[in-house]
């Protein structure tokens, strides 16, 4: 059986690189039916003619991610969630799973593996990107109630300031960081001045050591 699957993301170029991925593998397990670049229109677009699966970006505008699901979760409940996200924090993993998805994988799986985690949510497997499944256990199991420890510092960070600031800290360079964010180098530049101002960091190499101290890296 076909599994149809819907891409949300709010860049129209990553939406292009993974339709054409998925078709390039042949796979008949799968069939790409839409897709959406934003909130707004991935509700109408989803609600209007359900897929099996959606996958998901986690940081959009407008609620991202967890809008999505939360508009489109209780009215369609077979409808299933696979967050396809470039980051890898465990508070963006908890959120999306306490909003419902099935799963959770980065941008840097590959296209066959894309395809077997699609083919396996729908089936009714959680598919976790490699450790990212001990967030959830941590999350879910150890703690009474499963609420995540909050660090009143790191919550003063959006979620796209946290994921430059964790490429920042592994070494990038503005310009990568803007070609793995999909976003230009001034616009890198800014959140990285935003960063410095809330943790009142004088330099990326504070940024750095202040970003492992809290597990970012």
């Amino acid at each position: 059986m076909t599994v149809s699957v819907f891409l949300v993301d709010d860049h129209a170029l990553f939406r292009t690189g993974v339709k054409a991925e998925l078709a390039g593998l042949g796979d008949d397990r799968i069939e790409v039916v839409g897709e959406a670049g934003s909130v707004a229109e991935a509700v109408v677009r989803i609600t209007s003619n359900p897929p099996d699966v959606v996958l998901l970006d986690v940081h959009m505008p407008d609620g991202g991610g967890r809008a999505v699901l939360e508009q489109v979760h209780r009215s369609l409940p077979a409808v299933v969630f696979l967050a396809l996200s470039v980051s890898d924090a465990a508070e963006d993993v908890i959120n999306v799973i306490r909003a419902g998805a099935r799963g959770y994988v980065t941008k840097t799986i590959s296209g066959p593996e894309l395809a077997d985690a699609v083919v396996r949510v729908s089936g009714g497997d959680a598919v976790f990107s490699p450790r990212l499944a001990g967030f959830v256990l941590d999350a879910f199991s150890d703690r009474p109630g499963g609420a995540p420890v909050s660090d009143p510092e790191l919550d003063m960070l959006s979620p796209r300031e946290r994921e430059v600031l964790k490429l920042l800290a592994r070494g990038y360079a503005y310009k990568e960081i803007a070609s793995q964010l999909f976003i230009s180098v001034k616009t890198v530049e800014t959140h990285v001045s935003a960063v410095l101002r809330k943790t009142q960091k004088s330099n990326r190499y504070e940024l750095s050591r202040w970003a492992t101290d809290r597990r970012l890296v």
